[in-house]
């Protein structure tokens, strides 16, 4: 039962990474339907934090949603929206990879 709330946490991160995309397709709440998005998938995505927080601790299921969908996010800007990459960048991203691999592991 315990592996539904990992479920959660990754549905939770792919909503909350879907409504940071839709804040880019908004542009400044000035389109409709993405506008409207990122609060129903910001909406979701918190919703399901919350029934995460019901099992896990705070500091480790917040990190771990807030670090993956940053790096996520990172990732979509570089592949999709084509925002300039580094090595910096690659290496900041790797960087929170191993932060939330360390949090659950240790």
């Amino acid at each position: 039962m315990k592996n539904i709330y990992w479920i959660y946490l990754a549905l939770g991160i792919i909503f909350e990474v879907l409504g940071t995309v839709c804040m880019k397709y908004a542009e400044g709440f000035t389109k409709l339907w993405p506008s409207v998005l990122v609060f129903v998938f910001y909406g979701a995505s918190l919703g399901l934090l919350v029934l995460v927080l019901e099992k896990y601790e705070v500091s480790i299921a917040y990190a771990i949603w807030a670090s993956a969908g940053t790096a996520l996010i990172a990732a979509i800007g570089i592949v999709f929206f084509h925002e300039p990459v580094s090595v910096a960048k690659v290496v900041s991203i790797l960087l929170i990879i191993a932060g939330i691999i360390g949090l659950e592991l240790f």
